[in-house]
């Protein structure tokens, strides 16, 4: 497909999202609206536009590519076993909507973070706000390393545009369209781009089914028939990362600690009126994910199909991450072209936005204290903020351009791995916050954040390469747990009087 087509498509696409942002954000761009937009949000169109925030360019590339991927030392592809770990996700949002978002709307929290004030300490609290803006500028920043690769390969370098140009262009264009507006303008313009998401994939599937000769239902037959449509993994528990119990657990800890633990997905959510409102949006949005993975790896098996018929070795492509593109940008139609890159383009940006605006939310209520400011609405604060949002975007870009440098492995697995490194401590001191009616060592609590991932760091790559133990998805649960067990151990005593977010 031309590159032109595929750039006069984004500028278009772009177009509208500035459209939105400037109807949203008109009437009024104070630091309310782009923190909680006003606490008046409509839950089923946070459910929905969640679907785009949460999935991500990693689900639409790379979850169908590593369909057909086999991890070292094995010998059979992962398949379906991906949906394991989406298993395991639904659990994590049930605990989110009936453990968690019943505490944060009792204290009435903009950011999470300062319960851990109230709760454990200042230190504590700062720790932790910390850790959420180092995990989140990773992730945030991987998911849309994802996309600048498929956009500099299938467009920008046809004109010799260097990759830091395509991902500076990118950022902008995302920080343009959320300046003002915020949490307001995200949440419109999120239910867009999940409509243009779930479009695409649809459209995706009847696309390679006809490239097959298929109908739809052949299509969803013929995977069902296939060896790819296996989900269950249930041999070899110590050596084999896809195992059903690992990516299970994982799936649980890893959502309750990058969703629930995490300011981006629970601002939207905090931005309701009622913790019923807040709920039922959980929940909705739980059943669609599920269905939409399914969906995505349905995708996947029709790939590695297409491929195969078609002579597509993935070793002249580079990695699992291209054969998606590959295929829809340069063996199908111009149709199905723009529908992948709509698709894409979507789930990327609805990711990209919203994590810009959690940071600058945590970083301007948890470091700048503006909760505590008598007019946080004053013009002044609203500049900073602004400042402040457009410092995120360039960090963001200087973390893209070191993992591009660096990067070996499908996306979707160096986010998860690192999540388990940097989300880790979070899960252990929320853990210990609500599980246990003790006080930490408020000191010691940003040195104990440091030392459970190194710890794990150290146990993972020079102690169980000598053993059966292979560690997957559960690394952040033993991380959680090393937090936990040193809070303990170091704990003064029990809380005298109430504890925060009691009843």
């Amino acid at each position: 497909m031309s590159p032109i087509i595929l750039l006069s498509f984004l500028v278009v696409y772009f177009g509208i999202l500035l459209a939105v942002s400037y109807f949203t954000s008109k009437d009024s761009s104070d630091n309310s609206t782009f923190f909680v937009a006003n606490r008046n949000s409509k839950w089923y169109m946070v459910a929905f536009g969640m679907i785009g925030t949460a999935l991500s360019g990693v689900t639409f590339i790379s979850v169908p590519g590593d369909v057909g991927n086999t991890p070292g030392g094995l010998t059979e592809p992962n398949n379906f076993s991906y949906f394991q770990f989406v298993i395991g996700n639904a659990i994590g949002f049930v605990v989110i909507a009936y453990v968690l978002l019943p505490l944060y709307y009792r204290m009435n929290l903009t950011s999470i973070y300062t319960y851990l004030e109230e709760r454990l300490g200042h230190k504590s609290y700062k720790s932790g706000a910390m850790i959420f803006l180092i995990s989140r500028t990773i992730g945030s920043a991987f998911r849309l390393y994802l996309v600048a690769i498929v956009l500099q390969r299938y467009i920008f370098d046809a004109w010799k545009v260097p990759f830091i140009l395509t991902v500076a262009v990118c950022l902008f264009l995302i920080w343009l369209y959320t300046n003002k507006g915020g949490l307001k303008t995200i949440i419109i313009t999120d239910t867009l781009q999940t409509t243009f998401l779930l479009l695409a994939v649809l459209l995706s599937i009847y696309f390679m089914a006809d490239g097959l000769g298929l109908t739809v239902f052949e299509a969803f037959e013929k995977v069902k028939e296939s060896s790819y449509s296996k989900i269950f993994v249930w041999e070899n528990l110590l050596g084999d990362t896809r195992h059903i119990l690992k990516h299970i657990i994982g799936g649980a800890f890893v959502t309750i600690a990058m969703t629930g633990l995490d300011q981006d997905l629970m601002q939207k959510n905090l931005s309701m009126k009622t913790i019923g409102e807040a709920q039922k949006n959980m929940m909705t949005f739980t059943g669609i994910f599920i269905v939409i993975n399914l969906f995505f790896l349905a995708v996947g098996a029709l790939l590695y199909f297409y491929a195969d018929a078609n002579g597509i070795k993935l070793s002249d492509i580079g990695k699992s991450d291209y054969l998606y593109p590959e295929i829809a940008l340069r063996h199908l139609t111009l149709l199905p072209g723009i529908i992948f890159m709509m698709g894409l383009t979507a789930a990327t940006f609805a990711t990209t936005d919203s994590a810009l605006t959690a940071l600058t939310t945590s970083y301007c209520v948890d470091f700048l204290n503006f909760n505590k400011k008598e007019n946080p609405n004053d013009p002044k604060l609203v500049k900073q903020r602004n400042l402040v949002h457009f410092a995120f975007s360039i960090v963001m870009l200087l973390v893209i351009l070191l993992f591009h440098w660096i990067n070996d492995e499908s996306v979707v697995s160096a986010i998860f791995k690192i999540a388990g490194y940097t989300y880790g401590p979070l899960l252990g001191l929320f853990s210990f916050g609500i599980l246990t009616k003790r006080r930490v060592n408020d000191n010691l609590v940003p040195i104990i954040c440091v030392i459970s991932p190194l710890l794990i760091f150290l146990l993972n790559h020079y102690v169980l390469p000598h053993t059966a133990y292979k560690i997957g998805f559960e690394l952040i649960v033993y991380n959680g747990l090393i937090t936990y067990l040193l809070l303990l151990i170091t704990s003064p005593g029990k809380v005298e009087g109430k504890i925060a977010g009691s009843k």
